[in-house]
């Protein structure tokens, strides 16, 4: 289940309230690709990847964390009965299904962790899952940037991006590129 655009541009802007910055619009420029890449995919609702793409990032609404923000939109996200929503929150950090390959910090508890994890290792990925880490690595809060230049910008911040990460994020443009017959970057203009 997933709020309708109205109610998760409702929750975007209450969860800014208490952690304003660069996430929110980071977030709108997801939704934005997604809805735009969507659009041109028959097997793909557009509404849905808008929604989705908004609100991939709520769990920072709690503060400026890492991979506790996963954590923290997962859970906000079941509790409010948005489970569609709690699945993006945790699988758009992940291209690569594994929990080892986060960059940033594990600022949760080990239990807290582990619940991702878990929740992680039973996931089959959609086309949906796999749009919002497309987008999430185009979309800065400036605007929609060159993939190659944002994870440079993700690795130049944390020292690190493993390369069958940068490479599967690569291969997911090139997937949706095929998807769309062509170029995503003419769709997002």
């Amino acid at each position: 289940m997933i709020p309708d655009r109205e109610e998760a541009k409702r929750l975007l802007a209450e969860a800014e309230t208490y952690n304003p910055g660069a996430w929110a619009r980071h977030s709108e420029v997801v939704a934005f690709c997604a809805e735009q890449i969507a659009a041109q995919c028959p097997d793909l609702d557009p509404e849905k990847a808008y929604v989705l793409g908004l609100l991939h990032d709520i769990g920072r609404k709690f503060g400026v964390k890492h991979f506790g923000h996963i954590y923290d939109g997962y859970t906000y996200m079941m509790e409010l009965g948005y489970d569609e929503v709690a699945r993006i929150c945790v699988s758009h950090s992940f291209s690569i299904q594994r929990i080892e390959d986060y960059i940033g910090n594990f600022d949760v508890t080990p239990e807290q962790q582990k619940i991702v994890e878990d929740y992680l290792n039973q996931m089959v990925y959609d086309d949906y899952d796999r749009l919002i880490q497309l987008c999430d690595a185009i979309g800065a809060a400036e605007g929609v940037v060159p993939m190659e230049e944002r994870m440079g910008d993700v690795k130049r911040r944390y020292g690190n991006f493993p390369q069958d990460k940068w490479d599967k994020n690569l291969s997911l443009k090139e997937y949706f590129g095929e998807k769309v017959g062509g170029d995503i970057y003419r769709l997002l203009q």
